[in-house]
């Protein structure tokens, strides 16, 4: 067996392996190890001086002293501070109050805070939980189409993965060797286009079939301007304030992704000491919460790129290589073979592993069909939010079916995110049509003139 062979007999093993339910990390590490040490293996030598240890060692010190993941705690520590600092129900009833006028204006209200809390966390799982126990029963209880409804919480709470500070984009940038500044300026007119277009969808269908989205009682709406002004500013707005200043501060070059994720981290604890949720159990959680979703980044960063440098010292990564290339495809061939490669990934894997293991295969590739890494890395951000709402494997679907009350269906739910996932579609084209809602702000920005 030839040494192309045995590299593709490894990237089959370990598909293998992890349908099987092993855990991800420790078996691209395990894999890299065992694999490169047939890979560097030289007659005679000892054991222990076989280089794969060495290639370990290597890997995971770049890992651990790379400036750009320092960013991924500090950003989750902020996301799970402002998870626990009660500012959810306040920042529902505000919105909710704000968009009375508006037609289906709970799903809107929930829409958006979904949106602003899955920018503020970006964490799926607890965006998709908390609304669906706060907001989830307020639209059933108004009358609100069950399907519309949890599409609306479902969609809203992926939004995070794609909007600036995205996690997701941080990850993929450590991954590709791009700017996560330039990243983050990309996915700001895509996200947002995406959050637009949900709401059209909402008020849209609102309009068409009233009874979908019933008007709210009088009782709950009639209330006065200043009380509406005064729950805006002390929800929306110090929300806002921290969102804008963290991305604000990135993106006009003011301090690097790590800095603003400290300073947002920081920013959190007072947010949370203002709403009177800080204590030693929140913080203690969200340490931990910060420390046990890092440690599995990290390991899933040092198998990954162990066992792509054994994969490619093998002669893996050629031949997969020569294999698109022999495909004769276009620019937009190879596009959809790739997005559909990862849209189909997405049903048993999270994105952590489809970032860090499967895209580092395609990215080699980008040069050669002239697709800039950058607007690649935009649109795996939008494919990837279809994972969680497309079945069999839906986790945002999943995570609310837990928090919802027994009448709804999980049939149900898929059914009501499937238009939203359609929605993200109907996005990627228009990204890919006009590159430059992904390309533009970042070479205006950050292009010498």
């Amino acid at each position: 067996m030839t040494d192309p062979q045995v590299g593709m007999l490894m990237l089959g093993l370990f598909i293998f392996i992890i349908m099987l339910g092993f855990p991800i990390a420790f078996t691209l590490i395990a894999m890299g190890v065992a694999f490169g040490f047939y890979a560097y293996y030289v007659p005679g030598q000892e054991i222990v001086q076989n280089r794969v240890f060495t290639l370990l060692v290597q890997k995971a010190f770049e890992v651990t002293s790379s400036d750009v993941l320092t960013a991924v705690p500090l950003f989750l520590f902020m996301g799970y501070v402002v998870e626990r600092a009660n500012i959810l129900d306040r920042l529902f009833h505000a919105l909710q109050l704000s968009m009375k006028n508006v037609p289906g204006s709970l799903a809107v209200a929930t829409m958006i805070t979904c949106a602003m809390f899955a920018t503020a966390t970006g964490i799926v799982g607890a965006v998709v939980t908390l609304m669906g126990l706060l907001a989830f029963p307020a639209m059933l209880r108004a009358g609100y189409d069950v399907k519309l409804s949890a599409g609306v919480i479902c969609a809203g709470g992926c939004l995070g993965i794609l909007i600036p500070p995205s996690i997701l984009l941080i990850v993929y940038a450590a991954t590709a060797g791009v700017s996560a500044v330039k990243l983050y300026a990309a996915a700001f007119i895509p996200g947002f286009l995406l959050a637009g277009l949900y709401v059209v969808y909402i008020i849209a269908r609102a309009m068409i079939n009233p009874s979908l989205a019933p008007k709210l009682p009088p009782e709950q709406t009639n209330v006065p301007t200043k009380d509406v002004l005064w729950a805006l500013a002390t929800s929306f707005l110090p929300l806002a304030l921290l969102i804008v200043s963290v991305l604000g501060a990135i993106l006009f070059g003011l301090a690097t992704p790590s800095e603003a994720a400290g300073a947002g981290a920081l920013a959190s604890l007072v947010l949370a000491f203002a709403y009177r949720a800080l204590n030693f159990t929140m913080l203690r959680d969200s340490v931990y919460l910060t420390a046990r979703a890092t440690a599995m980044v990290c390991y899933l960063f040092i198998g990954s790129w162990t066992f792509s440098a054994v994969f490619a010292v093998l002669g893996g990564q050629q031949v997969v290589e020569q294999f698109f290339l022999s495909l004769n495809l276009s620019q937009t061939g190879f596009l959809i073979l790739t997005q559909a490669l990862i849209f189909l990934l997405g049903w048993p894997l999270e994105w952590t592993e489809i970032i860090i293991i499967f895209v580092p295969i395609f990215l080699p590739l980008l040069d050669d069909f002239g697709v800039d890494p950058i607007f690649f890395g935009i649109l795996v951000a939008l494919n990837t939010q279809t994972a969680f709402n497309t079945p069999p494997v839906a986790m945002a679907a999943f995570y609310l079916k837990g928090v919802s009350p027994p009448h709804v269906k999980l049939a149900d739910i898929f059914s009501g995110s499937l238009p939203f996932v359609f929605m993200v579609f109907a996005t990627m084209v228009l990204v890919y049509i006009f590159p430059g809602l992904a390309l533009w702000l970042p070479n205006y920005l950050y292009t010498p003139r």
